[in-house]
């Protein structure tokens, strides 16, 4: 039966890549992806097909992933981070079915889908900084291509209302210069402005670096596709360098959950 990996390569570097990843990577003959991801993966399988394309071009590329899959091709559809997190797994499912549904009565037989994780820019980015998504935690995309910005706003105060610790993706790019800045202005009317945050650049990879700063200072920030940024909750503190939220253990307590 033909197939279709959608892959999690992770942040970046290969050492982020989980085994289950590389053996997809390994099985398939066709690697399909955004540009700049398959760019990561590219020396270490040289003797693959590739085929990649821009942003906004992502229904298009779902569909070749199944054409070429009915041809008989193994076919890895790459994705930067985790493949259904804010990846391309629940696209490709959907095209599929889409297809299936256009092709019904045809014959045609569909590509079995097998969705591979990722380390999530999350995960990676909160150990850079210690552990700053130590207790309960959400993620929003201040990208507002697919999500109207009235939506966003309102994820990120029940956010705050919650006293969730969030991780923020796409905070900024070319077009959104303010989106950083209007997200703060939304959060510092329920968090105080010296609310503990830490910013993650270029996670795994060349020139990856990363600070500590307070939400009043977050808000002064240039954002740009390549950070990640965490927001405390009202227990997060800096210890040692390190940005860290803790369980709530009570160091009298005999419970050991994990």
């Amino acid at each position: 039966m033909s197939k279709i990996f959608v892959v999690g390569i992770g942040p970046g570097d290969r050492i982020y890549r989980t085994l289950q990843a590389e053996q997809a990577l390994k099985e398939s003959n066709v690697l399909v992806g955004y540009g700049p991801y398959l760019e990561l993966i590219q020396s270490d399988f040289p003797e693959k097909v590739y085929i990649s394309s821009g942003m906004r071009q992502e229904k298009e590329r779902c569909r070749k992933c199944i054409d070429m899959a009915a041809e008989g091709k193994t076919v890895a559809l790459v994705c930067s981070g985790d493949a259904g997190v804010y990846g391309m797994a629940s696209l490709l499912l959907e095209t599929a079915a889409e297809m299936a549904e256009e092709k019904n009565g045809s014959g045609r037989s569909f590509p079995q889908i097998k969705v591979i994780p990722g380390v999530t820019a999350a995960l990676s980015g909160s150990a850079i900084l210690g552990a700053p998504l130590g207790h309960d935690f959400c993620v929003i995309s201040l990208s507002n291509l697919l999500t109207s910005w009235e939506v966003i706003e309102k994820r990120l105060r029940c956010a705050a209302e919650g006293d969730f610790c969030i991780a923020i993706y796409n905070p900024g790019s070319h077009s959104r210069t303010e989106n950083l800045k209007r997200a703060c202005e939304v959060l510092l009317n329920h968090v105080p402005p010296d609310r503990l945050c830490g910013v993650v650049r270029m996670i795994g990879r060349e020139g990856e670096e990363w600070t500590l700063c307070t939400l009043k200072e977050l808000s002064a920030f240039s954002a740009d596709m390549f950070q990640t940024i965490f927001i405390g909750n009202s227990k997060t503190r800096e210890r040692n360098g390190w940005m860290v939220t803790p369980r709530g253990y009570d160091a009298g307590s005999e419970r050991s959950e994990k």
